[in-house]
């Protein structure tokens, strides 16, 4: 796999329980509560501290929750993503560091578009994810027909996903293929 070696305990355990539980919220409520990923960021920030020391305990915190927060936060703000899916990632990163981090949101990612697809497939949606992806690219596309900006109105959403699953699944993945 692409990752070196697997993070020492309790992190590893930490980061299963967290994943599950906020999938689990996830599925159930559709939103992730503050409080789990605040709990969560706390909790990793102690935790790196005394793994790792105050220095590099700290960087390692910080630098897993921004390599977390930036990956997704684009996705947030096209309205690809809800801001609990987010601020999860963030936290996990927080635990896990910039690396792991990075190979999480990668599979994440696969795992939650390959979803996305089956889904809108499995809805009939397919000429909409077709108008939805040709009409803002027309203007690049040589022999395609631009509407404009009307773009915008014709396409309704296609539906969302319990995104948590996805970044869940992936944390697993990753972390297992770490011991491996």
């Amino acid at each position: 796999m692409f990752v070196e070696h697997l993070p020492p305990q309790p992190i590893p355990l930490c980061v299963v329980l967290l994943v599950i539980v906020t999938a689990s919220t996830d599925l159930v409520a559709r939103r992730i509560p503050n409080r789990i990923v605040l709990g969560g960021l706390i909790v990793a920030l102690l935790a790196q501290f005394w793994l790792f020391g105050l220095y590099k305990g700290g960087v390692a915190w910080l630098e897993g929750a921004l390599v977390g927060f930036g990956l997704l936060l684009p996705f947030y703000l096209v309205r690809g993503m809800a801001a609990g899916d987010v601020k999860l990632m963030m936290t996990i990163g927080a635990w896990v560091g910039p690396v792991f981090a990075l190979h999480i949101v990668l599979v994440a990612l696969l795992i939650g578009g390959l979803w996305s697809v089956v889904v809108i497939l499995k809805r009939g949606r397919s000429r909409d994810l077709m108008r939805l992806i040709r009409n803002p690219c027309a203007r690049w596309l040589p022999g395609v027909a631009w509407t404009g900006g009307a773009w915008r109105a014709q396409t309704a959403p296609l539906g969302t996903l319990p995104y948590g699953v996805a970044i869940a699944g992936a944390t697993i993945g990753v972390l297992f293929a770490a011991v491996y």
